[in-house]
């Protein structure tokens, strides 16, 4: 789970531009160090040709990864032994910064060695993506030459392999109950049907053969335009149809009649292990459900305050009620509500220097969330730039339904998906200086997600909370995580079924019912994931009151987002010594 996370969100880079920082390797164990950490950089890359695709890396652009379970448990045995090997080195021998890569990269290995045996990958989908649209890498791509086109259709033509290597996985998948619930794999058969076409060139896999690059020539785009048609004709379609009666007829009868990984052969050891590691610590699901219980009352308190404020007359359910469903709070098209959220991004960006010293260089843009995916996934979600400079990072917007996407959410989102929130905060990761590769483009959710919800109270520093209601919707969007902890413990430990999920999500928080149901679905196809926005943030609003409490007025709020951001990200244990460090030190000048 913590690979899928790396592989959704962040970017692997080529040899020649994404090399490992030159640096003094002074001593036997440091260039030990980083002589492993290459070697499997290298080798992640080569095992996973899409990931390295994703942001910049073509050498394996002809390619899809290996998927089969002899595949996955060799890369297990390999883990292990790379794990012995790392311990191998004198650690003690390695300098301040070096140690902590050190760790940071055991503690990796061990969760990933560790989870292994609750056999998470036996579940290679949901309805938010897998083979289903397996399409979608070629959006991130980059096709400018013929070898671009030809390694394209080599992936096409490879493609059978990686169906029935997926096939595989869900077959055994089934026979040792590791699946999903049956409820949200329903809205996996027409995403499946979307590749079901009559014609190839309607085929979404043949979208990069509509507009070639201008230094293609004719003779060459006739050739690689029929060659393109003939591996979907031959090697895609045939396979997604074989899917779609496996899925339907086989697959979807044997998964769990009922939300929660409860259900799971080690449901209850499997839940409390991805609870830790999301949230990189070592509380209990007990305690997170707690937690979230006592965020969600305190969040209401606050709601209350802003219901008063704007003179509404009604309970907060009926406000909640009057803000899902009035028009004014509402666009009509599409089209307004993308032009909205480029409006709210260009209002953002000049109110940054008020909170931030240090800011990234890579640009990113606001563009729609694919029209395929769009009635099944989320508001809003953020893919990060190509490390060579490529590609900007993109903040997703949902278009799909404009009727239901309230204007009073847009900032808070916003901020969250593109800036001070995601956008900022990867795109400085990944333009450190002399940190591992595995640091600047991998990650930990809830630092991650805890920066990115963390972001959504800056919008008030930053005057960006204009309206009463843009706050109240930064208030939605903290409870909407708040009551992350609730649920998703209550769907995955507690073994509550979907609908009262649905039901405490509506009583809580003002977002639409199709937001909502959406978000429920997710957390039953993601168990444990949610849990780290909230921890997260936490965290940092913790360290942060701490640092403004001992230090006073020498405190200094964009020296301390420098503290929180420019060593990436890091466990939360990890983030929270940085920040006494800094502490210390500001204390001795």
């Amino acid at each position: 789970m913590r690979l899928l996370t790396v592989v959704l969100t962040f970017a692997v880079l080529s040899v020649s531009v994404f090399a490992q920082t030159a640096r003094s390797l002074d001593n036997e164990a440091t260039r030990q160090l980083y002589a492993f950490f290459e070697e499997r950089w290298e080798q992640g890359l080569k095992e996973s040709p899409t990931f390295a695709s994703f942001l910049g890396d073509k050498r394996y652009n002809d390619r899809w990864g290996d998927n089969s379970i002899a595949a996955i448990e060799r890369r297990h045995r390999e883990d292990i032994e790379a794990m012995n090997r790392l311990k191998a080195i004198d650690r003690s021998k390695l300098s301040v910064s070096d140690k902590l890569n050190y760790d940071l990269y055991l503690k990796d290995l061990e969760g990933d060695i560790e989870g292994f045996k609750y056999k998470g990958w036996l579940v290679p989908l949901n309805q938010r993506g897998g083979i289903q649209n397996a399409d979608g890498i070629n959006r991130s791509l980059r096709f400018t030459s013929v070898k671009d086109y030809e390694d394209w259709i080599a992936r096409l033509n490879a493609f059978p392999a990686q169906m029935q290597n997926t096939i595989a996985l869900m077959r055994l998948g089934m026979k040792e109950r590791s699946v999903l619930a049956r409820k949200v794999l329903e809205r996996v058969p027409g995403q499946i049907d979307a590749q079901i076409v009559d014609n190839p060139e309607d085929s979404p896999f043949y979208r990069p053969f509509k507009e070639f690059h201008s230094s293609i020539s004719d003779a060459d785009r006739s050739r690689l335009s029929e060659a393109a048609a003939e591996a979907i004709s031959k090697n895609v379609i045939p396979q997604y149809r074989e899917f779609k009666r496996f899925f339907v007829e086989e697959y979807l009868p044997a998964c769990y009649p009922e939300a929660g990984i409860w259900q799971h052969p080690q449901g209850g050891e499997y839940y409390a292990f991805l609870a830790r590691q999301f949230t990189t610590t070592d509380m209990t699901p007990e305690e997170i459900h707690n937690k979230g219980l006592s965020e969600v009352k305190r969040i209401r308190a606050e709601m209350e305050k802003i219901k008063a404020q704007v003179g509404f007359k009604g309970d907060l359910k009926a406000f909640f009620d009057h803000l899902r469903t009035d028009p004014k709070y509402f666009y009509k098209t599409p089209e307004e509500l993308l032009d909205a959220y480029r409006a709210i991004s260009k209002k953002i960006d000049p109110e940054l220097v008020k909170v931030f010293r240090t800011l990234p260089r890579m640009p990113y843009g606001v563009i729609p969330i694919p029209d395929a995916i769009a009635p099944d996934t989320t508001t809003a979600y953020y893919n990060s730039p190509a490390a060579d400079g490529s590609r900007a990072g993109y903040y997703y917007v949902n278009l799909y339904k404009p009727e239901t996407r309230p204007k009073w959410e847009m900032m808070a989102l916003s901020i969250h998906e593109a800036v001070p929130g995601h956008h900022l905060q990867i795109a400085l990761q990944q333009e450190l200086g002399e940190v591992p590769n595995f640091r600047k483009y991998g990650g930990y959710t809830a630092f991650t997600e805890g920066w990115g919800l963390y972001s959504e109270s800056l919008g008030e520093e930053m005057g960006l909370y204009e309206d009463p209601l843009d706050k109240f919707g930064q208030l939605t969007y903290e409870m909407w995580r708040a009551v992350r902890l609730v649920v998703d413990t209550g769907i995955h430990y507690y073994k509550w079924d979907r609908q009262r999920a649905i039901d405490f999500f509506m009583d809580n928080a003002a977002k639409t019912e199709q937001d909502i149901v959406n978000e429920i679905d997710r957390y039953i196809a993601w168990p444990g994931q949610a849990l780290a926005y909230k921890i997260g943030e936490l965290k940092i609003k913790e360290v942060r009151a701490k640092a403004a409490r001992e230090l006073g007025d020498r405190f200094d709020l964009k020296e301390f987002h420098d503290v929180v951001l420019l060593s990436g990200a890091v466990p939360l244990d990890i983030l929270e010594r940085n920040v006494d460090e800094w502490i210390a030190s500001k204390r001795e000048q």
